[in-house]
Order: structure tokens, then C-alpha cells, then sequence
């Protein structure tokens, strides 16, 4: 490496207000919304539907940006970018990461399109249904991307949602570049099966610029067109140095120096809400392995994170997860 990190990871992702209620089956009825989906929509359903929606908790969402706010929990030093509007609600989404102990400076889109927002609608049996407007989180373009920072970071963190717009795209590979020459880490998440399938060239070439990769079963084998889950693995074991993929309650396997590192989910008490378990895991893993901690702990700890994030509302740990993990794991 070229200086000392000063930033154990950095985000790149959505910049997106969450707002968060609880909902019936049949309001999700007669709203026409797929239940536990994610639907981007558009500015007016977007206003309908909020209208519409019980009182609600907002707060910096997005998936990276949830990750991030992990990594500031657990006792990391973060860092995100990611692009908001100059109005009220991005205004929400600055202090809010902020006051989280995350660093934040991207500038503010100037323009029509207002700050992004994801509608959630949480039903009884915890399962969470999105409906997301991006209005001005995907017009991050590689001008937004903070060179000192980004080689200043043990690890710079991807998210896939992000991957649509040929700017954001562009964005992507110049921040993988910075890393690289600084002599970091690049990781990614590939976020959705829909976001691998209509993206999947790119995807396939960006995968030879990370070094470490989270995805579900699902995700895996869309991008490796394999159906058969081991060859999928060791398609993408061959590529990346360490790939994490996660079975939801079945826990996750890391798949990371020639060996398959079989990762236990955490006991949780009551199930809430599943929203950013999948983000607090990546938190998780990304702090063990910037702490200098082994595989199987390292995974250890992003399924610690990730069961604290599911037993309560919203995708934000609620008790500091530094303190649950020395708790937890001494």
C-alpha cells in the first residue's frame, strides 16, 4: 500500500430516504403492490402512495448506505458517497448518515430530480415490501467519485443497484481503478437477480475488478448461468479471492482460500422485519476482515449483525454492534 488507510471502508451506492410503515395484506391488495418485492416507481405513485401509507420512520437508507452505518456501529471508520437532491429530504439523508458516524461530502444534484426514497410497507409475518423511487441517487456520475478517499480506504464497497446508468457504470470502474493503484480492496454486492440479468456482460466484467463478492444462491447463478449452485461457487471462487453467499436462514458459506467456510446464522428471538440483513451481513464480514479477523469469524460476525438487524424494524442496527459483538464474541 502506498500511505496508511485511514477509512476502513467506503461506500458507493443509492442515496435513499427509507420510509418505513406497517401495512397490511390488504392495503398491499388494494394497492396492487407484490408482496416482499422491490417496484421502482415513479414521482407521482411515489406521492400517492406515501400519502396513503400509516405514520411512518425516515431515515438514510440504501442498500451500501446501510452497510456503511453497520460498519460505523461496529466500530469501523466509514466513509460513503452516493447522490442526493438539495432539498428536504436529502438534507434528511446528510444528517442523518452523518449523525451515524459516517463520513459524507458528495455534493448535491442540481437539477429536477428530487432525493430518492424507498416506500416500505412491513407486514405482520415481517416480510417487507419496496417500492423505490430513484429520482436523483443514480445520476452519481465518476466526477463524484473522491479519489483522496477512496485510496485512503482499506476497502471500497459497491452496490449493485446502482449499476443502470452509464455514468454510474463508469463511476464504478474508476473507483475499482483508484483502489487498486492505492493497493486496496474492491467489493461488491450484486444487490438483485434482476439488477445480474440486465446488466450481466457488465457484471461479468466488473466481477474481474472485485476482490470480494456477496450474493444469494439466486444472484450466483444468474451471473454464472450455471444451475447447479457448487458449479456456480467455483465459477465465481476462481474469479474473486473471497466470494460470500448467503442462504438466508440457512446462513451463508464464504467460499475464500481454496476452502468453503460454512457460516451458521444468528439465533434471533422474534423476527421483525428482514430489511437489511443482507446489508448488515456484508457490515459484518467487510469489519471482520478490515480487523484483521479469520474467515469463519469474520463471518461470524456479519450473522451477529445481520440477526440484530432483523428483530427489530428497519434496516439499521438499534444497539451499538461493537458492544453485541464483544459480547458475543469477546
Amino acid at each position: 500500500m502506498n500511505e496508511k488507510a485511514t477509512i476502513d471502508v467506503v461506500g458507493v451506492g443509492n442515496a435513499i430516504v427509507d420510509v418505513l410503515a406497517e401495512a397490511d395484506d390488504a392495503f398491499l391488495a388494494a394497492e396492487g403492490i407484490a408482496k416482499g418485492g422491490m417496484t421502482l416507481i415513479d414521482t407521482a405513485r411515489a406521492n400517492d402512495l406515501y400519502a396513503r401509507m400509516a405514520p411512518a420512520v425516515e431515515m438514510s437508507g440504501g442498500s451500501a448506505a446501510n452497510t456503511i452505518a453497520g460498519i460505523a456501529s461496529l466500530g469501523g471508520a466509514a466513509a460513503y458517497i452516493g447522490k442526493v437532491a438539495d432539498d428536504q429530504l436529502g438534507a434528511v439523508f446528510a444528517h442523518d448518515i452523518r449523525a451515524a458516524g459516517v463520513r459524507y461530502g458528495t455534493g448535491p444534484l442540481t437539477g429536477s430530480e428530487p432525493t430518492a426514497r424507498c416506500l416500505v410497507l412491513i407486514t405482520p409475518d415481517a416480510q417487507r415490501s419496496m417500492n423505490t423511487f430513484l429520482g436523483a441517487s443514480p445520476f452519481l456520475t465518476a466526477e463524484d467519485i473522491d479519489v483522496a478517499l477512496i485510496a485512503s480506504a482499506r476497502i471500497t464497497y459497491l452496490e449493485g443497484y446502482l449499476f443502470d446508468r452509464p455514468e454510474a457504470k463508469a463511476a464504478f470502474f474508476a473507483a475499482a481503478k483508484i483502489a487498486h493503484n492505492a493497493g486496496r480492496r474492491v467489493a461488491l454486492t450484486l444487490s438483485d437477480t434482476f439488477c445480474v440479468e440486465r446488466h450481466h456482460a457488465e457484471f461479468t466484467q466488473l466481477i474481474d475488478h472485485v476482490d470480494i463478492l456477496f450474493a444469494n444462491e439466486g444472484e450466483a447463478r444468474a451471473l454464472t448461468r450455471e444451475t447447479d449452485f457448487a458449479a456456480a461457487a467455483r465459477a465465481l471462487s476462481a474469479r474473486c479471492p473471497i466470494v460470500c453467499v448467503t442462504h438466508g436462514a440457512a446462513g451463508s458459506v464464504i467460499f475464500a482460500d481454496g476452502g468453503a467456510h460454512k457460516i451458521a446464522a444468528a439465533p434471533v428471538e422474534r423476527l421483525v422485519d428482514t430489511t437489511g440483513a443482507g446489508d448488515l451481513y456484508a457490515a459484518g464480514v467487510l469489519y471482520g476482515i478490515t480487523a484483521g479477523r479469520d474467515i469463519p469469524t469474520a463471518g461470524r460476525i456479519g450473522s451477529i449483525a445481520a440477526a440484530e438487524a432483523i428483530s427489530h424494524v428497519g434496516p439499521r442496527p438499534q444497539r451499538s454492534l461493537r458492544e453485541l459483538i464483544a459480547q458475543t464474541l469477546g
